[in-house]
């Protein structure tokens, strides 16, 4: 039997949860997920001067409302400086490594040279094979030793066999001279150490692999699969920045964006199924492999995420829409529905889930049933009720207060009040509409009329009256 699959998600907490890292994480957690395997996390805080507890508790909170679990606490990889370290001086105790005491100010003044004279800037160490019995008393950090002839081949799962020659590779630094681990070091160690067997990450992490490549290759390790998936951009073909609008999980998660919608359209960008849109957790799970992932970047579209979202929406169970709702409302600092909310926006669900794009969209529509009397009306509802024929709030009463209350009692006592008062349906459902919502845009009168009940109805229409 193969070896189970153990992916890793592995951000820098130096801000929120990038959209693009999302996909990232998705993709890693499908792969994972479907096969049985493992999903990691591990925070590569080496950075200390960017990285801060805030940041890294906004991605597990972005992880979280997406809905991506994963194995096992979180790792920090500067916690792992001590281990990073003993395989730097492994290397060099095996002679595949090599102190060097050229400094910095040395390094920097042979490339600017080189570059002056439009020459490689690749700085060739000359400590490399240097005998130890000259080595002076000075700093020195600690490099590898590349190989300086043949290629390395990447064979990847999306980009290809990707070819590097190992001339244009340098000695590439494993130890700092203060003795800290640098981050090509640290990241082959972890992912050797936590026995990660595929790693999917962005394609601007290609070029890396070639120089990650020579430490599995110098400790005898075996590499991981690798699969490098493009980037995404804006819908102008340019990489997805912040002119594009909103770059954080978080804020699709404040834009009411349900978290399977997100993960339907982030599982799109970039992989395919056939010629699958919409689909469930479940079938992204079966289907999910690396040879549906695309070599071209993909295009953020919110008109795509928007029409996925509706038709989510519309598939959600009303339960899972309640607690949706209500979990969208305390992410934005709001109270969540009492019962009574909660109950109304129930009945109304059926009328409300069909024609909705987001959580925010669903209880706009809901408005006629979470306001409370008296309404307070927006212009246009003020104008209708202002417009309303004469004598037609206690002709719609007696009409309404001893009617069945049915879907085609209401319909037909209601046509039959416009035909008495010589007026069209439209002209006696304008100010209906108003009084029940205080608003003139609503579902139907006869949806609001059932969800509201008899005595609420009544209740709003004599509001209106005493109003108008």
């Amino acid at each position: 039997m193969s070896d189970p699959v153990v992916t890793r998600f592995a951000p820098s907490p130096t801000g929120f949860l990038h959209i693009g890292g999302a996909r990232t994480a998705l993709f890693n957690w499908l792969y994972a997920r479907g096969r049985g395997g493992r999903f990691l996390l591990r925070i590569e805080d080496t950075d200390r001067a960017r990285s801060t507890p805030e940041a890294t508790e906004a991605i597990l909170d972005g992880l979280t409302w997406l809905g991506l679990d994963w194995d096992g606490d979180p790792v920090s990889q500067v916690a792992r400086a001590p281990r990073h370290a003993e395989v730097a001086h492994a290397l060099l105790a095996q002679g595949r490594a090599y102190k060097c005491f050229s400094p910095q100010d040395e390094i920097a003044a042979f490339r600017d040279a080189a570059r002056a004279r439009g020459e490689s800037t690749l700085f060739r160490s000359p400590w490399r094979d240097a005998d130890p019995a000259t080595h002076p008393d000075a700093p020195f950090v600690i490099r590898i030793k590349a190989p300086q002839s043949g290629e390395t081949v990447i064979r990847d799962r999306v980009q290809g066999d990707v070819t590097f020659r190992n001339d244009q590779l340098d000695d590439m630094v494993l130890l700092r001279s203060d003795g800290t681990p640098v981050y090509m070091l640290a990241v082959v160690v972890d992912d050797h150490d936590m026995g990660v067997t595929h790693v999917i990450r962005g394609d601007d992490h290609l070029n890396n692999a070639a120089r990650q490549m020579l430490i599995y290759d110098a400790m005898g390790w075996q590499a991981p699969v690798w699969a490098h998936i493009p980037l995404i951009h804006g819908p102008d073909g340019k990489k997805l920045s912040k002119r594009h609008g909103a770059l954080g999980a978080q804020e699709y998660r404040a834009m009411g964006y349900p978290a399977p919608a997100m993960r339907n359209y982030l599982a799109r960008l970039g992989w395919s199924h056939g010629d699958a849109e919409f689909f469930t957790d479940e079938e992204a799970l079966e289907w999910f492999d690396l040879g549906g992932i695309g070599r071209g970047a993909a295009r953020f579209d919110t008109k795509k995420l928007d029409h996925l979202s509706a038709r989510h929406i519309a598939a959600m169970s009303d339960a899972d829409l309640i607690e949706g709702v209500n979990a969208y409302l305390v992410s934005r600092g709001d109270a969540p529905l009492d019962a009574a909310g909660n109950a109304g926006l129930g009945r109304a669900m059926y009328c409300l889930k069909d024609r909705a794009r987001s959580y925010g969209d669903l209880l706009d529509k809901a408005h006629f049933v979470l306001a409370a009397r008296p309404l307070d009306s927006d212009p246009r509802a003020r104008e209708a009720l202002h417009a309303a024929p004469g004598g037609l709030w206690p002709e719609l009463t007696r009409a309404l207060q001893d009617a069945s209350w049915t879907r085609e009692t209401l319909e037909a006592g209601l046509a039959a009040l416009a035909s008495t008062l010589g007026i069209k349906f439209g002209a006696l459902a304008a100010p209906l509409r108003a009084a029940l919502a205080g608003r003139a845009v609503t579902p139907s009168v006869i949806d609001m009329m059932l969800v509201l009940g008899r005595e609420e109805t009544l209740a709003r229409l004599a509001d209106a009256g005493c109003s108008s």
